[in-house]
């Protein structure tokens, strides 16, 4: 199912669409957060919500976000977690990890890992 959310009446304003099931199972998000790997002087500050994925089976999240602009660029971090880790007391994590898009004035990469939040 979907479900839409929007807070304007005026026509040239967008929607915010949830996923709230797929294939007839609910979905879940994860949050991620971290700074990149210090490269060329400097490193940058990531956040952001994976996309949705099934709830109750083995699963995987896709995941985009902008870094921070840091040393007047910015680079974009995107890819796919690892399959979920479960934890004691219910729920899971994610590991994720990869490298940046090559930006700013001396071209760079910077590296990035972490885990996802339960």
């Amino acid at each position: 199912g979907f479900m839409y959310l929007s807070y304007d009446s005026d026509p040239m304003h967008s929607h915010q669409l949830f996923i709230t099931s797929w294939d007839g199972m609910p979905v879940h998000t994860h949050e991620f957060k971290g700074i990149t790997s210090f490269d060329d002087g400097h490193s940058h500050q990531y956040a952001g919500t994976t996309e949705p994925a099934p709830s109750g089976i083995q699963h995987t999240h896709r995941y985009f976000t902008f870094t921070s602009i840091d040393n007047r660029h910015r680079h974009q971090i995107r890819g796919i977690t690892g399959s979920a880790i479960p934890v004691q007391n219910g729920g899971h994590y994610h590991e994720f990890s990869g490298v940046t898009t090559v930006d700013g004035i001396t071209p760079h990469r910077h590296k990035y890992s972490g885990r996802t939040s339960l």
